[in-house]
């Protein structure tokens, strides 16, 4: 409790309001993040190099880290949609190994525009796209759309939250999906020429969720199980869900008109949007703050040349319904730990991100050059290491 009353009394003097933000477009992300919890799939870990598996035949599968990033997608999309569960992201997992081999598939001879897209390769099949080879002809989406994993994922899922509301429809859309065989469900959504081929990727699906998540509930050990040394940088975003709107440094007030330290950076992004944590560490306060609304606060232990080094990062203004985590909580880099929002001095939906080298009662700093100094790369989404569709690795300090 001592704790918390000094993160807020700090946050009072440290925490630099919120830049104006003025209206804009931006897609809101049909997945939640890196490694979002659920009640039947653990949260998403960290992306192995690649991973092998055999079919029921014996066919041995390898899959690099490009392929498991696609996987990520479809875990983190069904773990946080109800009535998926397990089952429902094997079945999923399933029908992407069979379709595209967990590639994103552009097809530019039905439709050159999809080449324009970021893709993984090219198919040939009628007019099917991506992961799933989902038919913009049959009413799955658009080109834009269905060259997202993310809404492809939300795509086969369905159901009363999925994009197309049962038409097509989606795994949630078939009656007792649950009472099939996995190759079978698979097929009902999909329903391809070949049914039979679904069944035989199963040991595969199953090779790939037992590496990618952890045991269900692992993300609620306590301070006690004691703070992993971390060793990977996670951008606090998804990848193409976010503006840049104010940097860290002296500002006047955009409500009281006083001049003062903005100490950290703005990014604009829609509400509810996932927040992520920024490496492995131990969250040491959640709750309300009187400037920061709803804050979080994260300590970590970097990796470094010279040794384990401490950190806090900061998040603010999240989501009323950001409970994702709670004090004590031990989290990974790049699993989701809130919500966008707008609580507090905001003037709208944004993360305000503060870095505060050697622990949140040290001074804060500037996160870009921060950021960036773990990045081989720019910020913007182009390149960054170990990147995937949903979550942004910045870099990984153990190699």
């Amino acid at each position: 409790m001592m704790r918390a009353l000094a993160i807020v009394a700090v946050v009072v003097f440290l925490f630099g309001p919120p830049t104006a933000l003025t209206a804009y477009a931006l897609l809101a992300p049909t997945a939640s993040g890196c490694t979002p919890g659920g009640t039947t799939v653990g949260p998403v870990g960290s992306l192995p190099a690649e991973l092998t598996a055999s079919t029921t035949g014996g066919a041995l599968v390898q899959l690099d880290r490009v392929q498991l990033g696609h996987a990520a997608t479809i875990i983190a999309t069904g773990s946080t949609t109800e009535g998926v569960g397990r089952d429902g992201v094997l079945v999923a997992l399933m029908a992407a190994l069979t379709e595209s081999h967990l590639r994103m598939l552009a097809n530019p001879g039905a439709y050159p525009d999809s080449t324009t897209y970021p893709h993984d390769g090219t198919g040939q099949d009628h007019d099917s796209l991506g992961l799933f080879q989902m038919r913009p002809a049959a009413g799955w989406g658009t080109v834009a759309q269905l060259m997202d994993p993310s809404y492809q994922a939300a795509a086969f899922f369905g159901g009363p939250t999925g994009p197309n509301h049962g038409s097509p429809r989606g795994l949630l859309d078939i009656p007792d999906w649950q009472h099939l065989p996995k190759g079978a469900a698979a097929q009902a959504v999909e329903v391809s020429a070949f049914p039979d081929r679904y069944a035989q990727y199963e040991p595969v699906a199953q090779a790939i969720l037992e590496q990618l998540t952890t045991t269900p509930g692992a993300t609620d050990a306590k301070r006690d199980d004691g703070p992993a040394v971390s060793s990977r940088i996670a951008f606090p975003l998804p990848a193409d869900t976010w503006t840049r709107m104010s940097g860290f440094g002296m500002r006047t007030h955009p409500v009281t008109g006083v001049r003062t330290l903005h100490a950290g950076t703005d990014y604009a992004a829609p509400a509810g949007t996932p927040v992520l944590a920024l490496a492995d560490g131990v969250v040491a306060y959640a709750g309300p703050d009187p400037r920061a609304g709803n804050l979080l606060v994260i300590d970590h232990t970097l990796a470094g040349p010279d040794g384990p080094r401490q950190v806090a990062s900061t998040y603010s203004h999240l989501s009323d319904a950001s409970t994702v985590v709670s004090e004590g909580d031990v989290v990974t880099a790049g699993s989701q730990v809130a919500q966008v929002g707008s609580t507090g001095q905001s003037t709208g939906p944004h993360l305000h991100l503060q870095i505060h080298p050697g622990g949140f009662d040290s001074a804060p700093t500037d996160p870009e050059p921060w950021l960036a100094a773990h990045s081989p790369t720019t910020l913007d989404g182009s390149v960054v290491v170990g990147s995937h569709p949903t979550c942004q690795f910045l870099n990984d300090l153990s190699e």
